[in-house]
């Protein structure tokens, strides 16, 4: 799905048509519009899909990444597409569903290969650079959004301005999830090399 929603996001709009200074929302019948009008609602659908991941982690008792960051990822993205299908089913703000969407393939083809066992495990060294695009698709996000709001844009400011306000909180826990993930586990790493040194040393006087 999210393969589809990057393909007719780029063919409805992006690739060509779309301006990424600024793009008011097309509300007319012309079949180019109302394309992109079928992609913001099978975006809407994905992430009431993807509410699934909460109830799969409480079947499997994974209580611990049952996070803030994930309730409130999950929360709020149905409620942010749902207002995109209402009122605002194309222009500027489309954009947020065309890389959130790109992000997704990369994440959910991981997942995937995850799913094969030990073996593949070793090739699966890129996990924590799936944070890093994450953070990156909403810095791109926020400074997008920014855009249509400095340049007299013909599109809501109001939902714009929450869009980039959003941005901002992910950024805020997606980089506390990063911070916290992969700087402690880099630290204890660290550690557990120094305790081994060390060791060798003792090992060597006595």
């Amino acid at each position: 799905m999210s393969v589809y929603i990057v393909y007719e996001g780029l063919m409805s709009g992006w690739w060509n048509q779309y301006n990424f200074y600024c793009e008011p929302v097309d509300y007319s019948d012309d079949p180019i519009a109302l394309r992109m009008t079928r992609v913001v609602y099978i975006y809407y659908i994905c992430k009431l899909i993807e509410l699934l991941d909460t109830v799969f982690f409480v079947l499997r008792k994974k209580d611990k990444q049952i996070s803030f960051l994930h309730v409130y990822h999950h929360s709020i993205m149905p409620c942010a597409s749902w207002i995109g299908v209402r009122w605002l089913p194309g222009g500027h703000g489309t954009f947020l569903g065309l890389i959130n969407s790109f992000i997704h393939i990369i994440m959910y083809s991981y997942y995937l290969l995850s799913t094969f066992g030990p073996r593949i495990q070793p090739y699966l060294w890129w996990k924590k650079y799936l944070t890093s695009m994450q953070l990156l698709q909403f810095i791109i996000v926020g400074f997008h959004g920014s855009l249509a709001i400095f340049n007299n844009c013909n599109f809501p400011k109001i939902p714009n301005g929450l869009m980039i306000i959003n941005a901002i909180v992910f950024i805020y826990l997606f980089g506390s999830f990063y911070v916290q993930t992969y700087n402690t586990s880099l630290k204890v790493e660290k550690k557990s090399e120094l305790n081994k040194t060390d060791n060798t040393i003792e090992n060597k006087f006595d």
